[in-house]
């Protein structure tokens, strides 16, 4: 027999400890809702994606066929009525030598002609439907395959300002803001998306060109003083009565000063490489990979790292100085986020699809797969990285890399390496 728990409260008292109270009850989620529409939906049986011309043709021809088939019905069943009117006279004889003889000669009396006349015509009448119904039912097929046709046609020249739309939209995306849809005809809701269209262009136009003058006027006011900067120090270090204090702060600022541009060169450059690219030509990827290796040789030397190349010829369209960089700055992050006596390789080769790759992999710390989406966001460094040594950078290399990749119409893969370093993809489209 167990002893029931003491109530009381630690001065001793009588009164009884309230009850814990109990857990709130989690809030229920409500169902998602399943009668949501999604299109194609009620084609979703098809082996290919229903275009709105497909569909409007089949609502097209579809009431077409109802149509004609309710037509038919009506037809038939009032000609089948008008057949039931039918009613012959009766033929009365009183005539004992009149003789009534059927189609095979058997002889009728009066009540038997006119039952013999009765059937006959209701034979008739039954054969006759059912060729007006086959005739009408071929007849309708031939006028649903000239429906389907024509509403496949009239769907299409309904569209086509769609079309229009579409295409001055997939052309303005890869190349020039400047073009317009113009839309003529009707004023329609059609028109009115065109010209909505339009308007869209014409703000973005401003918005892209007050972008580029902005960059320009940055370039010139940003560069300018911090050159300025860089003379005045480089004419104190040349003193040779400067005392070692001085020295030793004109170093310092001066290595902060070339830190200061290259964080500007990099934003402006992160700031034009995002927009598509206009003009392009065919650039062969191993030379510019090759001029990369050999800007970034010294800087490898003096880490003790090995660079090995594998540079096999494949032409690709885009801008070269832009190619350049990317190689560039792939190389420099390998080279500074690696080990002693490590190494770095780039690869060039034709890849599948039509594209062109540059494949640069590298030893290194080893780094963890969360990390890798947001190695190229702006100032982002993997952690544990040093932030304030300036032979690392200033954090705009990888998202310089993307935006250009980006503006070539390319793309960039990030995969880390089992011992340790990252092998990055970059893929763009050939010549």
């Amino acid at each position: 027999m167990t002893t029931p728990p003491t109530t009381g409260g630690p001065s001793g008292s009588s009164h009884p400890t309230p009850p814990r109270p109990p857990h709130p009850p989690r809030p229920v989620e409500p169902p998602l809702p399943t009668d949501q529409y999604h299109p194609g939906d009620g084609l979703s049986w098809l082996p290919f994606r229903p275009t709105i011309r497909f569909r409007l043709t089949l609502l097209y021809g579809g009431m077409f066929l109802m149509a004609g088939v309710v037509l038919l019905l009506l037809t038939y069943f009032m000609v089948e009525q008008a057949f039931q009117d039918i009613s012959l006279p009766q033929i009365i004889s009183s005539d004992p030598n009149v003789v009534f003889r059927a189609g095979n000669g058997q002889p009728l009396s009066g009540n038997e002609v006119n039952n013999y006349l009765s059937g006959s015509l209701s034979a008739q009448a039954h054969t006759e439907l059912d060729a007006l119904l086959r005739k009408s039912l071929m007849a309708l097929v031939a006028l649903a395959v000239i429906a389907f046709a024509a509403g496949y046609a009239m769907a299409g020249r309904v569209l086509r300002p769609l079309g229009r739309i579409t295409r001055t939209a997939r052309e303005v995306a890869s190349s020039d803001l400047h073009r317009r849809i113009q839309l003529e005809g009707p004023d329609d809701e059609l028109k009115e998306l065109a010209d909505t269209f339009d308007d869209m262009l014409d703000r973005l136009d401003r918005s892209f060109d007050s972008q580029r003058r902005f960059v320009s006027n940055a370039s010139h006011e940003l560069r300018t003083p911090l050159a300025i900067n860089r003379t005045l120090l480089e004419v104190q270090l040349s003193d040779p009565n400067t005392s070692p204090d001085l020295q030793q702060l004109g170093r310092t600022l001066l290595a902060t000063n070339e830190r200061s541009e290259q964080l500007v060169e990099g934003l402006l450059l992160l700031a034009r490489s995002d927009n598509e690219l206009v003009d392009r030509r065919p650039v062969e990827l191993s030379e510019v990979a090759l001029q990369a290796v050999e800007q970034v040789r010294s800087e490898a030397a003096g880490r003790e790292l090995e660079i090995r190349s594998e540079l096999n010829p494949v032409a690709v369209l885009g801008n070269g100085v832009l190619l350049e960089r990317i190689a560039l700055n792939l190389l420099q992050n390998a080279v500074r986020y690696n080990l002693p006596d490590g190494w770095v390789e780039i690869t060039t080769a034709p890849g599948p699809g039509g594209v062109g790759e540059l494949v640069v992999s590298n030893t290194g710390p080893v780094v963890p797969g969360y990390e890798l989406e947001h190695i190229f966001e702006p100032f982002r460094r993997l952690k544990g990285a040093d932030r304030t040594r300036s032979d690392k950078g200033v954090g705009l290399g990888l998202s310089i890399v993307r935006s250009v990749v980006r503006a070539h119409g390319g793309s960039i893969e990030a995969v880390p390496r089992p011992g340790g370093g990252l092998t990055m993809r970059v893929r763009i489209p050939s010549a």
